[in-house]
């Protein structure tokens, strides 16, 4: 089922935090269709008519004149942060949309440390809550890629994710802006990429992303702002398994498109809701820009991309093979230690937890 991440649902708030940037506080008294109209006066006299922008950033244009500024970013960059910020300032859009989806929206809203402490530790809690999100396999490789993700933190001691966060923030201080999730929901992305690999490639890529040790500078980062660096991780990684990079940056590439250009839509503007065309700025990592450049004129069929395979008799097998060997160590534990540890671990809820969610999908 195509999910529209555009609408008013799953739109956020704007950030609560204060600066010289925000809008000016207005008189008192002021009818709401004045004060509207002063604070779109206020934007449209900050928005540069023709601004320079960084390097990074690429302007497309739709059929109705709105216009998109797409930021290509580096999630593990400072330099990232600074280009968004000094895009968004510049232009004043009217909506900004991220490489971003529900699952992974709490980025968002946590500081620095907490994502930092967060992306270095994979616990059996995140392996649970992958697992009773994605299904076994596809949850066990998400753990796998999170791996890869907290070997690039442990490298540079930063946090991933800051463009979007710095997007979030300067969206908040723009008036009338809008901040939208624009990538395919990561539990599909997922089941896709597991359901294209036969069993040996799912093998091979597991040892690869097991392994991972290559150390990383943030000089690194840097010079890999063509082409960002996680991305780059992992296609070196999955450069033999065509179909993983096709579920995995190709198809986001047509879903990003999507939502972008359903951003870029007329807004109507006050006092007496005129058709105006809007002006987005999107932030996605710097590999997907070349795909929504060659996508943005294309028809896109977004429910080709959305649908998901039943799990396989595979699946199923797996399924009721580990719950098999989980129960039958749980239960070679029961006989070894006694009855009062068995009543013990029988009402731990992590154990519950773990057997529920090793659960076999219906045949």
């Amino acid at each position: 089922m195509d999910q529209d991440n555009n609408s008013e649902d799953e739109s956020l708030g704007p950030a609560d935090d204060s600066s010289e940037d925000a809008p000016p506080c207005l008189p008192p008294g002021l009818a709401n269709s004045e004060a509207m109209e002063l604070l779109w006066q206020y934007r449209a006299q900050r928005r540069q008519s023709s601004p320079e922008l960084p390097e990074t950033v690429t302007r497309l244009e739709s059929p109705d004149g709105s216009l998109l500024y797409l930021v290509g970013t580096a999630h593990f960059s400072d330099s990232s942060k600074r280009d968004v910020a000094r895009t968004i300032r510049a232009v004043q859009p009217d909506v900004v949309v991220v490489e971003l989806c529900q699952y992974r929206v709490s980025m968002l809203k946590m500081d620095e440390n907490t994502l930092l402490r967060e992306a270095k530790e994979i616990n059996l809690e995140k392996v649970q809550q992958a697992v009773k999100q994605n299904g076994l396999m596809s949850g066990l490789m998400q753990i796998l890629l999170l791996k890869v993700s907290a070997h690039i933190t442990e490298q540079l001691g930063m946090a991933p994710g800051g463009e979007f966060r710095e997007a979030f923030k300067e969206a908040g201080r723009v008036p009338f802006c809008k901040f939208h999730l624009g990538d395919r929901p990561i539990p599909v992305t997922f089941k896709r990429a597991i359901a294209a690999l036969s069993w040996w490639q799912k093998v091979r890529l597991a040892w690869g992303l097991c392994f991972l040790s290559d150390p990383i500078s943030k000089e690194d980062v840097e010079k890999c702002k063509q082409k960002d660096l996680l991305e780059q991780t992992m296609s070196e990684m999955i450069g033999e398994f065509p179909a993983l990079h096709q579920t995995i940056v190709a198809e986001r590439d047509i879903y990003l498109t999507h939502t972008l250009r359903q951003a870029t839509r007329c807004v109507e503007a006050p006092p007496n809701a005129q058709k105006v065309p809007a002006v987005v700025v999107g932030v996605v990592g710097m590999g997907h820009v070349p795909g929504i450049e060659r996508n943005w004129d294309n028809h896109l069929n977004v429910s080709e991309i959305m649908s998901v395979a039943p799990p396989s008799q595979f699946g199923w097998v797996l399924h009721v093979v580990v719950k098999g060997v989980m129960m039958g160590m749980l239960g070679y534990v029961c006989y070894r230690a006694g009855g009062s540890l068995v009543r013990a671990m029988l009402s731990s809820s992590a154990v519950r937890s773990v057997v529920d969610n090793l659960r076999p999908f219906p045949a």
